[in-house]
């Protein structure tokens, strides 16, 4: 499905993004797998195929323009963006949260999207099939309280990815957001395991009393569901799906 594809993910060390570069790879792509943590080795030496690990920090705007050079001169080009990368930002009332903090969580979710595009459009606008896939979440539809940092960032992206869609048109790029629900993931084990000790419930009780069996199918969803997601706004099939914020929740928003 991804042959002659090469894909450049940001975030790829861990969770979503590593799936989503390992789900790229299994589908036929060459993939750039970017991150700060030398955890990308391990991930690129996974892949069965083409693969580049690139330390990157989204946040430096020399740091994300020469991962995306290098991808480009080791694979001849350029077709599909993965914005990825993002921090979870201080969880505190409005009142109590820091102007470091703040900006860090922007730096992080909004900048390093914004910085990934910069430099990866020309090149996108080259293939005859190029993409850019923003991760955002269904907090940026339905925030929580306390999360404003990270509730603002996740819509922000949003309305990045409708200018892109508009934008990069002419030249055939589609944009798109998947905004996923809680996911499985070790961090929710840990979240869930901990809240079973404080309450003596058992670990799927503690889970449904989390709210994170809120969803019309009563289930979390697993990063492969958003990679899978990935590759097909990424391949011909996705071709005339653009300007969209798709929710991958197993039914938790419904806008």
């Amino acid at each position: 499905m991804l042959e002659d594809t090469t894909a450049f993910v940001t975030g790829a060390s861990r969770g979503i993004g590593k799936e989503i570069a390992l789900t790229l790879a299994d589908h036929g792509a060459d993939v750039a797998v970017a991150a700060r943590s030398d955890a990308i080795y391990d991930v690129a030496e996974e892949i069965d195929g083409a693969a580049l690990a690139v330390e990157t920090d989204v946040t430096d705007e020399e740091s994300v323009s020469a991962a995306i050079e290098r991808t480009v001169d080791r694979f001849g080009g350029l077709d599909c963006l993965v914005n990825n990368a993002g921090v979870a930002g201080p969880i505190a009332p409005v009142e109590e949260i820091d102007r470091e903090g703040w900006d860090r969580t922007l730096a992080v979710n909004v900048t390093g999207p914004f910085l990934a595009v910069k430099h990866a459009s020309p090149h996108l606008r080259e293939s005859d099939r190029g993409s850019v896939v923003t991760i955002s979440s269904v907090t940026g539809k339905r925030p929580s309280r306390e999360r404003t940092p990270y509730a603002t960032t996740k819509i922000a992206v949003i309305g990045l990815t409708r200018t892109l869609a508009m934008e990069l048109a002419d030249d055939g790029v589609t944009a798109n957001v998947i905004c996923p629900g809680a996911t499985e993931s070790p961090r929710i084990d840990r979240f869930v395991d901990s809240h079973a000790e404080e309450t003596g419930l058992d670990y799927e009780a503690a889970k449904a009393d989390l709210g994170l069996l809120d969803n019309a199918l009563e289930t979390l969803v697993g990063p492969e569901d958003t990679a899978e997601l990935v590759a097909y706004l990424a391949s011909e099939h996705g071709r005339h799906v653009t300007a969209q914020d798709i929710n991958v929740d197993a039914g938790k928003i419904w806008y």
